[in-house]
């Protein structure tokens, strides 16, 4: 049987699915398996997948079900000891695996391994055209509970790898989540187990334009799901940082809003959002990252769109880096 289960849920995924299984094909670290559920793909997934000439990719096909309920079908059929989930448009630096797997077999006490990511940006007019820039680079290893409460800090679905004990004591991703169900899904991992860190940039989280606003809608509504099921789950000591908690999710979604924002109406989902945020919790003030979004909200509102198109990409500039790959 082989070490590592590498689960790919794929929906329609024909424009990038190769080149996901290529990076994990490519690992530094070899004995694994590559499940790809095909989850109602409706376009080439399936006959590109089927056309992969190795041992280690197997396909399975299902009607569609969503990605969480992918996600359990991959676990289901997975053998390894270990579990990773990568999402069909994503990729891993070469060495995620043998890394993630090193920093597990040295800490026998954790039970999950995740490391920064970094995500590339794909250009509204071209594809191809792509800036990569980084993801939050979290500090926290063994009991990560409380911190996990405050922000998804691990990023999202492609992160993690887990022991199969930590994913069998935890159960299936919430099937009814549409979106976020991965920040539900480690805070149930950080509830049991200890998780470490591997301090490098291993994931690249693709970021495609063109839906954003209504994504923000769905992931806003289910990430309050998420937050409050948490919440009510959690023991006493934790209930006082609800409100941080709360605040930093509007504040998140009210940057959501604001990249995709076209109309006053997009303009005042911002402003309840960052009011929101400073009403529960009036110190997110004084943190950077909040200070940043209210200039550019304030820039959305004083400067004309075409200004303001020219504009963003010189400010995110300092904050690009190089292809990780």
């Amino acid at each position: 049987m082989p070490q590592i289960s590498v689960i790919i849920p794929a929906y329609n995924a024909e424009r990038t699915i190769i080149e996901t299984i290529q990076s994990v094909q490519q690992q530094t670290f070899q004995d694994f398996e590559i499940i790809v559920i095909n989850d109602g793909s409706q376009d080439k997934t399936l006959e590109l997948v089927r056309s992969i000439q190795d041992n280690c990719t197997k396909i399975f096909s299902y009607e569609n079900g969503g990605l969480p309920v992918a996600r359990n079908r991959g676990i289901s059929r997975a053998t390894g000891d270990y579990i990773s989930f990568i999402d069909a448009d994503d990729l891993w630096t070469k060495d995620k695996l043998e890394k993630q797997l090193l920093a597990l077999q040295q800490n026998p006490e954790a039970g999950v391994a995740y490391s920064w990511i970094v995500c590339m940006v794909e250009s509204l007019d071209n594809p191809d055209n792509i800036s990569f820039v980084p993801g939050k680079k979290a500090t926290f290893t063994g009991n990560i509970y409380s911190e996990l409460l405050l922000e998804n800090f691990i990023g999202n679905g492609s992160n993690i790898l887990a022991r199969r004990e930590a994913i069998e004591s935890v159960g299936e991703f919430e099937p009814t989540l549409k979106s976020c169900e991965d920040w539900d899904y480690y805070l149930r991992l950080a509830a049991k187990w200890h998780f470490i860190l591997v301090p490098e940039a291993q994931i690249l989280y693709r970021k495609t334009p063109g839906t954003m606003t209504s994504q923000a809608s769905i992931m806003e509504a289910a990430g309050m799901l998420v937050l409050n099921r948490a919440y009510q789950t959690a023991s006493i000591n934790f209930q006082q940082q609800k409100n941080r908690s709360l605040a930093n999710f509007y504040r998140y979604c009210g940057g959501l809003y604001l990249n995709s924002s076209s109309s006053f109406k997009d303009i005042a989902k911002v402003r309840e959002r960052f009011w929101q945020a400073i009403r529960l919790y009036p110190p997110i003030l004084l943190e950077k990252n909040t200070q940043i979004l209210l200039i550019k909200f304030l820039l959305k509102q004083v400067l004309p769109a075409n200004i303001i198109k020219d504009l963003i990409p010189l400010l995110k500039r300092p904050f690009l880096v190089k292809d990780p790959r």
